[in-house]
């Protein structure tokens, strides 16, 4: 049995209580960084023999699936959040699934889902970009195809480059795009900027140095347009 257990991106009471069930009954936990998932074990009470998995490491994934292969259970966790959402995951669970293993995913804190959640932005749909590439064309090319779906678009950055990022954007799709920063959710210092981009820009210069986790949302001009368009009549009105 493989549990995907999300953990906190912040706040520890943001740890659902499933989670909790699911980090006791397990034989194992499968974690990013030992000493993070040590410390969040610690807090909770827990002692669970720790292993590191790294996604990119054939030897590591090999000696999880032999431990699951044994019969015996792991949590899989990651240093916040949901597991295989842009976090490593997403091969054990495909190699879990594909023999038989079976694999129960647990709901939980969500940087994407609870950015979009407090944006104010239209998220009854959006487009989930995670991390760009590092190349500016690159870069330029996904945000355009995203944008082609006039839907807000959502995507992890760095701190070190949000300000060249927030000013590309601005460079290749105008003053009428819409961008939101999330920083630091869940977080003491939690901290929510935004608006049409020149004012992000501004705000964000004027804070000095970012620091922390960033979501970033933004919105096209296009998708405005047509929200404006598709406005729905007040209660009473008929079609």
């Amino acid at each position: 049995m493989l549990f995907i257990v999300p953990t906190p991106i912040g706040n520890l009471k943001d740890i659902t209580l499933r989670a909790l069930d699911a980090l006791k009954e397990a034989d194992a936990v499968f974690c990013e960084d030992t000493r993070r998932t040590l410390n969040l074990l610690n807090h909770f009470g827990i002692s669970k023999k720790l292993f590191r998995y790294n996604e990119h490491d054939e030897r590591s994934v090999a000696g999880a699936m032999a431990w699951l292969r044994s019969g015996k259970s792991a949590a899989l966790v990651t240093d916040g959040g949901s597991p295989c959402i842009s976090d490593p995951g997403r091969k054990l669970v495909a190699l879990a699934r594909s023999t038989g293993i079976k694999v129960t995913a647990l709901p939980g804190p969500s940087a994407v889902i609870t950015a979009a959640a407090g944006s104010g932005l239209p998220c009854d749909s959006f487009v989930f970009l995670g991390f760009l590439p590092r190349s500016r064309g690159k870069i330029v090319k996904a945000l355009a195809a995203a944008f082609t779906l006039n839907k807000t678009v959502i995507l992890f950055e760095s701190p070190y480059r949000l300000k060249k990022f927030l000013a590309m954007a601005r460079e290749e799709f105008g003053p009428g795009l819409t961008a939101l920063v999330a920083r630091e959710i869940s977080k003491i210092y939690e901290e929510w900027t935004g608006g049409l981009i020149d004012e992000t820009i501004a705000k964000i210069e004027a804070a000095g140095e970012v620091k922390g986790e960033i979501v970033l949302l933004l919105r096209p001009p296009e998708a405005a347009e047509d929200e404006a368009d598709d406005e729905p009549g007040q209660p009473g009105d008929l079609p």
